[in-house]
């Protein structure tokens, strides 16, 4: 029984080392985005297993590096399913390396795109120094850690940064297009759809795919701030509109957005859906793509991504910004005088709900 105490206690401590040496992940995948990796690795399908020096003399052709360094790097993500690790023998003291399913999502697809703007993104030095600051949102809600840390909110610090905006809008690419095409597989929301507004739309590309899907939507409004649809690109069927949701909305027969409500407190979130609400016809639907966390807490993948994607909402958006049950959503629609709802689970995600009037 003594025995059983003392295994129990050396598991609970080697769990608490590795939660508090966690940061060594997020900047591990951080490294081998910005060094190339999975594309080195990957050469146009190949996945063929490197050293980690022949991973070097493709990311680096000019020669340099520390290829041990970069063998640290790759055996640790290997712990956490990123890279396949191989052996030749059980005498040989060469690694290689090739790419699990997780590792080819950081892999750059023929447009250009992948989850590894979405890594970078979130490790940028203005954000890091946010995260010491957590336990401040618990100590006063009303300012966030990132402005504490900044000395303004994150999207106003973006706009004046270019190259964090840049990196924004390619990492938002990168897990949107994916989701979209998910989405509109599954869903048939947009059937019978004359006039769609997509809110908070930035350049429109959610909207380009959902024409390309239903080409029976004959008027399409990209609706965002001003400064942003001000850079948005010509869209066939794509009317660009500036403005802010917090006062009005374009009127439509269906009312889109994607990963908006999340960001903003239970009343903000309630004028958004009640401008919304006024903005549709009897029967129109308010479709909003957003994380929707379990009932209970568990271990799972899902569930982990969820509750950390929470996290990172309050330590950089708002504090008070949150992901949300089903039943929250529901009782926020409700709170904008929508009487109707439905929640589409086909992304482990991002959930479609829907909201009638």
């Amino acid at each position: 029984m003594e025995d059983d105490k003392v295994n129990s206690r050396d598991k609970a401590r080697i769990a608490i080392m590795e939660l508090a040496n966690m940061i060594s992940v997020p900047m591990s995948l951080n490294a081998v985005v910005r060094l190339n990796v999975p594309d080195a690795i990957w050469q146009g399908g190949a996945n063929t297993p490197l050293s980690a020096a022949q991973i070097l003399s493709l990311v680096l052709p000019s020669g340099g590096g520390d290829a041990e360094n970069l063998q640290r790097v790759l055996r640790m993500l290997t712990s956490y399913g990123v890279f396949t690790e191989h052996l030749e023998d059980s005498s040989s003291s060469e690694r290689k390396y090739s790419l699990t399913d997780i590792g080819k999502t950081l892999v750059t697809d023929a447009d250009g795109l992948s989850y590894g703007p979405y890594v970078l993104q979130h490790h940028q030095d203005a954000l890091m120094g946010a995260w010491s600051l957590v336990h401040e949102a618990v100590l006063d809600p009303t300012t966030e850690p990132f402005v504490k840390a900044n000395g303004e909110p994150a999207y106003s610090y973006y706009g004046k940064k270019p190259e964090m905006n840049g990196l924004m809008q390619k990492a938002m690419a990168g897990v949107s297009v994916p989701f979209m095409k998910n989405v509109l597989n599954s869903y048939n929301g947009f059937e019978g759809v004359n006039k769609l507004v997509d809110v908070g739309g930035s350049a429109g590309d959610c909207l380009r795919m959902i024409l390309q899907k239903h080409p029976t939507v004959k008027e399409a409004i990209n609706f965002d701030l001003p400064e942003v649809v001000a850079k948005a690109p010509h869209i066939p069927g794509v009317i660009h509109v500036g403005g802010d949701m917090f006062k009005s909305i374009p009127a439509a027969d269906a009312i889109f957005m994607k990963w908006i409500l999340t960001t903003w407190t239970d009343d903000e979130c309630k004028l958004i859906m009640e401008n919304c609400y006024k903005a549709l016809p009897v029967g129109g639907k308010l479709i909003a793509c957003e994380p929707v966390l379990p009932k209970e807490s568990d271990d799972s993948h899902r569930t982990r991504a969820l509750l950390e994607g929470d996290i990172f909402v309050m330590t950089i958006y708002r504090a008070k910004g949150k992901h949300r049950t089903e039943e929250e959503f529901k009782q926020l629609g409700l709170s904008a005088g929508f009487p109707h709802f439905r929640a589409f689970y086909f992304h482990d995600f991002h959930t479609v709900l829907e909201f009638q009037k």
